[in-house]
């Protein structure tokens, strides 16, 4: 009887780094998002600025979450070619945040710096409904934000934007030419 007793109760702080599946409830990342949307939207004058203020938080969590992933996934390589850091934000990264893979990556017809990840249903537009008054707010920007802050932690300066479109929520990725200009060098090699 004495032992069961003084058993302490696992926290939070006693888990394992190592566990990947379930850790955050769906109603409770909802509940918080929503919070800061409501914090963000009492700060700002336009629909603009709440979209770059919610890059901004995103931006935060992106950097913070790549270290995060390399830590509970043992992994000490990273990405420094571009496609292939492409399709790891696009299937293994998307997996890791969203328990499922983006849904496209494709890259622009005419310009070799601008690519594409689309998503069909964005997780952080399933259950906010945008009024009237604020018709082409995207609340993606967030995710936005997260895929900047990996990309540019990782060395692959960009600018990344979001806009609706008819096959879902597409994020528009724009790396600098320094960026291509390596992709080149290491072409050449």
């Amino acid at each position: 009887m004495q032992s069961s007793s003084a058993r302490m109760r696992s926290t939070t702080l006693d888990r394992s780094l190592q566990k990947t599946k379930g850790d955050v409830n769906l109603t409770t990342f909802a509940l918080l998002f929503s919070e800061m949307v409501q914090y963000s939207q009492n700060r700002v004058d336009n629909i603009q600025d709440l979209q770059n203020k919610l890059a901004d938080f995103g931006k935060h969590v992106g950097v913070r979450i790549l270290d995060l992933f390399f830590l509970r996934n043992g992994k000490d390589k990273r990405e420094v070619r571009l496609t292939p850091m492409l399709i790891f934000i696009q299937k293994t990264f998307w997996k890791f945040l969203f328990n499922r893979e983006a849904d496209h990556l494709e890259q622009h017809a005419q310009e070799a710096n601008v690519y594409y990840i689309i998503e069909r249903e964005c997780l952080v537009n399933k259950f906010i409904s945008v009024p009237k008054d604020k018709g082409n707010l995207n609340y993606a920007s967030f995710v936005a934000g997260i895929i900047e802050g990996i990309l540019c932690t990782s060395g692959f300066t960009c600018k990344v934007h979001t806009h609706q479109a008819p096959r879902g929520t597409t994020h528009v990725i724009t790396f600098a030419q320094s960026v291509m200009d390596r992709e080149s060098r290491l072409d050449a090699k």
